[in-house]
């Protein structure tokens, strides 16, 4: 199912200048904003747990998510470059796979590596905030590579709709009503983090079963539908 070839076009085209630009400068302000919040107010757990929850898992994290996942395959379906793809002798579910694949390790490498940084600058990684909230961004890069790959396969507004989930339904519904909490891949993985840390330190309002549950079931179903959806886009000279 593994692509080498679909694999170095897809990070070529991930870690192409402008893109780069942006994954690096997240995890960059989230450095800086840990080692201001160290110099100011010390080593304090409960400061390290909001300052990795609030912007590491709430805002860096989906939108290192939304770059990678529509940037894997968006670009290739507007510019009509992905028909050099669809006409080799390459399944295309297995061009999606790889994609999921490339569009993971990158949201993993560009958000769970600095949270944990960050967290071992903020506290020493006391009561295990750090490692609670790298487990949180590990899991999260999973379920929204596959949600934004598949937003990437089936719309040309898929950055967009992306950011209005990320901000706008993660960030603001998901924090005010108890309902869209259980649709937000933030409080699944809060749900995984909350098993790893300090007692209080991270709650979730999902329970650890339906969080993980959701995660793999989100994931396995956005990946084959995104799959589907590429296996019925016709070339020009299928028509």
């Amino acid at each position: 199912m593994y692509n080498p070839t679909v694999a170095r076009l897809t990070y070529r085209a991930l870690l192409g200048r402008r893109r780069a630009l942006i994954l690096f400068a997240l995890p960059a302000l989230l450095l800086v904003i840990a080692a201001a919040v160290r110099a100011f107010n010390g080593a304090d757990d409960q400061v390290a747990a909001d300052v990795l929850g609030g912007f590491a898992l709430a805002t860096m994290v989906p939108l290192i998510g939304v770059i990678a996942g529509t940037g894997a395959i968006g670009p290739e379906i507007d510019d009509g470059s992905i028909v050099y793809l669809l006409s080799k002798p390459v399944k295309r579910p297995s061009i999606i796979f790889t994609k999921l694949i490339v569009a993971i390790a990158v949201t993993m490498v560009f958000s769970a590596v600095p949270t944990f940084i960050a967290g071992m600058i903020l506290n020493g990684n006391g009561q295990q905030v750090a490692v609670a909230y790298t487990v949180a961004a590990l899991v999260a890069s999973i379920a929204y590579s596959a949600l934004f790959l598949l937003l990437g396969t089936v719309s040309r507004h898929a950055v967009v709709i992306g950011l209005v989930y990320a901000l706008v339904w993660e960030a603001l519904f998901g924090s005010l009503i108890s309902g869209a909490k259980t649709l937000s891949v933030q409080q699944w993985a809060l749900a995984v983090a909350q098993k790893v840390s300090g007692e209080g330190l991270v709650t979730s309002d999902v329970g650890l079963t339906t969080a993980v549950a959701l995660l793999i079931g989100v994931t396995v179903l956005a990946t084959w539908y995104a799959g589907q959806k590429l296996r019925t886009l016709k070339l020009a000279g299928e028509e």
